[in-house]
């Protein structure tokens, strides 16, 4: 009996889903017409399309916004659930913009940018060489590691007056304090990206005869390129923040120099607008070096 009961059950069933292996029938059951979740929203490390991807980063961008206006939202100021004197509302922030353009904003955003620009530039010659160096050649890892993990462990702060002693309070002291700030990690991240090339890679190169100055220059380095350049987008942000540490001393212009004085003549709307920037900037950056990435590196699906 429970065999018959069994072969009926799975007949009804094979039957709603229009034989074995066969597409659901019509009216064959509820379950055909339940809508799935998209194989992206569901389904672990799965890249949604770039559309989607885009409107969800607006949609956190819009959401932030809205929670920043709710909770300082209100024409008298004793009335908003966050005192303006804390956070600003969103149009009293944006709405300061003319003012801060006046203080000197664009003259500010070049000082900064060539300060960072020329400072990373050289961290990225040193660091990207010989991070080179050391990954291709374990004993030279072996060697700068103990370096490496002091300049990471370095508190920013405490190098401004090192930096200041041995080059002054002019441009260079803030260009050299970027370079020894962001040095030690494009070291590290540039030693990771030729650790992760496939060792296959280097052991075809020797069999067909390459000397290792070739395997490193035309296997390692190329193909280690497209990691190195992601992190050196990551890295050019936090250099972006560092620098408004070096630009309290003796700057002439810069976004820093800006957020110092709004600080101490009570400008909190438009230091508020100066974070925003400086947001916008290292996001433009990072975008630019991205879509570089793709361009160059088409065949890389994953950037």
């Amino acid at each position: 009996m429970v065999d018959k009961g069994r072969s009926a059950v799975d007949g009804v069933l094979v039957g709603a889903r229009g034989g074995r292996g066969g597409p659901p029938i019509a009216g064959g059951g509820a379950a055909a017409d339940i809508p799935r979740s998209p194989r992206w929203l569901t389904t672990l490390r799965a890249e949604p399309p770039a559309v989607v991807g885009k409107l969800l980063g607006l949609a956190c961008v819009l959401l932030i916004l809205g929670i920043w206006y709710l909770f300082t939202a209100g024409d008298d100021p004793t009335s908003r659930p966050i005192s303006p004197s804390k956070l600003p509302s969103p149009g009293d922030v944006f709405g300061s913009f003319e003012a801060l353009d006046d203080r000197g904003l664009v003259d500010g955003i070049i000082a900064t940018m060539i300060r960072v620009l020329k400072g990373f530039g050289l961290a990225t010659l040193v660091g990207v060489g010989l991070g080179v160096f050391a990954a291709s050649f374990r004993a030279a890892s072996a060697f700068f590691n103990p370096l490496v993990l002091f300049g990471r462990s370095l508190p920013l702060a405490g190098l401004i007056p090192i930096t200041i002693l041995w080059f002054g309070i002019g441009e260079k002291q803030k260009e050299m304090f970027i370079f020894i700030a962001s040095m030690p990690f494009i070291f590290s991240e540039t030693v990771k990206a030729i650790s992760l090339v496939p060792e296959r890679y280097v052991e075809t190169a020797q069999t067909l005869g390459a000397s290792r100055w070739q395997i490193i220059s035309k296997v390692l380095f190329p193909l280690a390129l497209p990691d190195i350049i992601t992190g050196l987008r990551f890295l050019f942000g936090l250099a972006l923040g560092y620098i408004m540490l070096a630009e309290v001393m003796n700057p002439k212009a810069g976004l820093g120099y800006l957020i110092n004085n709004g600080e101490r003549m009570g400008l909190i709307e438009q230091n508020y607008l100066l974070l925003i920037i400086i947001g916008i900037l290292a996001y433009l950056v990072d975008w630019t070096l991205r879509f570089m990435q793709r361009y160059f590196f088409y065949y890389r699906k994953d950037l």
